[in-house]
């Protein structure tokens, strides 16, 4: 009998894909992580940035022992704090600081669900770890490649595109062949303590925040000019973390005399000059580009690029865009999309798809329009 060590969050999700790991045959185990300490952690003036989410990981942890105990299956507790500090939160800030909208779901997948817990894992002579991602693992041509989930609406692939082959061929998912609606029916079925909890939603592993403040306790807010591209002052702006690119909320901006009423977007960042460029219109020309620069890419299977055709999601949940693909050394492509895409962000990435299977991804770093450098 396989061994699988699975990472029960206390949510419906990994809940349910225990009740599918028992039913496929499986040795289960289950491990709960505890990655970020709030009590631990000091704002930008030393102080502990202390609030309730030591509170609600808590309750998380009742809720997996709870779904845990109803299922006879052991559970494991497990502390990365550390390595979530290191590995994910310090390049989070690290990104804002330069002016980026990083998406730490995709290192918080890389380094800690398939890297740390895949390390522990093995000390507990585990065959396979298992999450509740929506998400499929299969074999072709000999090589194992992560492909869509049955459910596109809830398919999580875009935030798994940066795992190694390595890393995927330990993983199941078990819900990668249900719906959404399948999975509360399974859970009501079972009378699982999960059955009807809200999905959990925020950053990885520190949940629901207001961004801005979370954001003020460990980087400096340093006000500047809020501007149009022709230099035109329109106010000052919080903080140039605060904004990303094609954001309309939040810029305080709206109805000013001198201007009609078509909504304002930020267009572009100055980070060394702190100045943030806003524009109006939905589809200002200045938030469409044609190129990319994605580097610390990870690509699965074959390299050669010839003969195939490939698409990119930018962000998670968006359409796929027609690509043509570059390499220009081993971790870095050029990525074109000659039709324009809106909103490419440098931060954010990007994973690249060969019909259903995702082939890899990368970190979004320099945005082009006809070869022309944006100012993002």
């Amino acid at each position: 009998m396989k061994k699988v060590i699975l990472g029960l969050s206390g949510g419906v999700d990994s809940s349910v894909a225990a009740v599918i790991l028992l039913e496929q045959g499986y040795d289960v185990e289950a491990v709960f992580m505890r990655n970020w300490d709030s009590a631990a952690n000091q704002d930008v003036y030393g102080n502990p940035t202390v609030n309730d989410e030591i509170c609600a990981q808590e309750v998380d942890y009742m809720d997996a022992k709870k779904v845990a105990d109803q299922l006879g299956i052991k559970l494991h507790k497990v502390d990365f704090t550390e390595e979530y500090w290191k590995q994910v939160f310090t390049y989070f800030l690290n990104e804002y600081e330069r002016g980026r909208t990083p998406n730490p779901d995709i290192l918080c997948n890389t380094e800690i669900k398939f890297k740390a817990f895949l390390d522990y894992a093995k000390r507990l002579d585990a065959d396979y770890i298992a999450m509740g991602h929506y998400a499929k693992t299969e074999v072709r041509n000999g090589h194992t490649v992560l492909a869509r989930s049955k459910d596109q609406n809830k398919d999580q692939t875009y935030f798994l595109s940066q795992l190694t082959e390595s890393q995927i061929e330990k993983a199941l998912f078990p819900l990668g062949d249900i719906d959404k609606k399948d999975v509360r029916e399974i859970a009501k079925k079972h009378n699982l303590a999960t059955a009807i909890k809200k999905d959990s939603t925020g950053i990885c592993f520190i949940g629901e925040r207001h961004f801005n403040a979370f954001l003020s306790n460990y980087i400096y807010k340093k006000s500047g000019d809020m501007r149009r591209l022709d230099g035109t002052f329109i106010k000052k702006h919080d903080g140039l973390m605060n904004y990303t690119i094609g954001q309309r909320k939040g810029l305080g901006i709206g109805g000013l005399k001198e201007y009609d009423l078509e909504p304002w977007f930020v267009v572009g960042k100055d980070v060394v000059n702190n100045v943030l460029f806003v524009e109006q219109g939905f589809h200002h020309d200045y938030l469409y580009s044609d190129a990319c620069i994605v580097t610390d890419v990870t690509w699965r299977g074959d390299r050669s690029l010839e003969g195939r055709k490939f698409t990119a999601k930018f962000r998670y949940r968006q359409e796929d865009n027609d690509i043509e693909l570059r390499f220009i050394d081993d971790k870095t492509l050029e990525v074109r999309y000659p039709q324009t895409v809106r909103a490419v962000t440098p931060g954010q990435a990007c994973a690249i798809y060969e019909g259903d299977v995702c082939v890899g991804g990368g970190f979004i770093d320099t945005v082009y329009r006809n070869s022309e450098k944006r100012n993002y």
